[in-house]
Formats: structure tokens, sequence, C-alpha cells
């Protein structure tokens, strides 16, 4: 093996690190929420910081192999889409260190929990738990013919979103008391829509780096 590939090599290991953390946060984030486990979600907030210090950390050995060495075609491409990805997952840290935040405030438990049931959020967090999954598979796999099914559970995950808007005003119109509550509920609901857009995202830049296809604007290859 050429001492550049040890490199890249190196790189996509410190992804993959960083990948099954959180992936790890956001199914503990799951946990905490559902089962109103504070000190779970503790766990979670403080674990942020090791996902914000491998961000920054391939960041760096990004810029740098770049520097170093150059890259041109798939190797290029997948330095710049490992950038882009380790950006994505912290994001989605952010998300589920939101969601761990909802659970440790713990002023919200009057909600019904019927309600909770009828807005699906726990399939929601099984589908974004899903995706994000089956995308670490195919970047280690490096086989794209999966991008198609984890972008279609975005539109199921959307489609959640926007029913859940509906059932929580009517909710609200006869539980008013609780307005403050449905309003902390719903930017919850919105971080777990933003999780699916994030990994579709990351999708997106398995597909530009395997495939050399973008797939943002109508699919485009890359010359």
């Amino acid at each position: 093996m050429k001492h550049t590939e040890k490199e890249l090599q190196a790189l996509k290991e410190e992804v993959s690190q960083m990948w099954k953390l959180v992936l790890s946060q956001l199914e503990k984030s799951k946990q905490a929420f559902l089962n109103n486990d504070i000190d779970l979600a503790r766990e979670i907030a403080s674990r942020e910081k090791r996902v914000d210090a491998f961000e920054l950390k391939i960041d760096s050995d990004c810029e740098n192999y770049i520097a170093l060495y150059s890259p041109v075609a798939v190797d290029l491409r997948l330095v710049l889409s490992l950038i882009k990805i380790s950006f994505t997952l912290e994001r989605i840290a952010d998300f589920a260190e939101g969601i761990a935040r909802h659970v440790i405030e713990d002023d919200c438990k009057k909600i019904s929990p019927q309600i909770i049931e009828e807005l699906q959020l726990e399939k929601m967090f099984e589908t974004l738990i899903s995706m994000l999954s089956d995308s670490y598979v195919a970047l280690e796999s490096e086989n794209t013919n999966v991008s198609g099914k984890i972008l279609a559970k975005d539109d199921e995950i959307d489609t959640l979103y926007h029913n859940s808007l509906s059932i929580l005003a009517n909710y609200l119109q006869t539980e008013q008391s609780l307005i403050r509550c449905g309003l902390k509920l719903m930017l919850l609901i919105r971080k777990l829509e933003r999780i699916g857009d994030h990994c579709s995202n990351i999708v997106e830049e398995i597909v530009f780096y395997v495939d050399a296809k973008v797939l943002k604007h109508g699919g485009k290859t890359c010359n």
C-alpha cells in the first residue's frame, strides 16, 4: 500500500469512529426521550465535546492531506466528501444533544403519552437511526445502490413531520395550558426532521465520492 493510500485509510477510519459515536448519540437520544431518562440525557450532553473534537481533527487532517499530496479525481472527491460528512455528523450530534437537553429540562411531563404515540416519534427516531446506519454501510462498502432507499426514508420523515403540525395544533386547542410544552415538543420534532435532511446530505456526498455524481443538481457527472 502506498503512503498516500495509508493516509487516506486513516482519514476514513477517523470518520468511521466519529460516525459510530454520533450513531450512538442518536440511539441514546431516542432512549432518553422515550423513557424520560435524565441520566442518559446527561451522558449524551457530556459526550458532545468528543464529537466536536473529532470534527476539528478530521477537518485539519483532510486539509493537511490536500496540502501535502495534491490529490486529484477519486482521491480528491473522497477527501472533500469526508470533510463535509464530518461537518454534517457534527450537526446531527448537535440535534441529538438538543433532544437530550429537552429531557434534562424535565418540565413538560403533562403532554399526553397518547399524543406522543400519535405523533409517531418512535418511528421517526427508528427511521433516522436506520438512515444513518445504512449510509455508514454505503461508505464503508463504497456501494451506492442503497442511496435511493435511504433518500426515500427522508420523505417518510418529512411526511411524519408535516402530520405532526396538525396533530399538535388540534391537541393544543383543547389543552391551552400546555401551549408552551407543545411548542417545545414541536421544536424537538423539527430537530428530528433536520436530522433526516442531514442524513440525505451525507448520502449525496457518498454518491459524489463513489459515482462522481452531484445529486443536488439533478445528477450531473463530474469529469
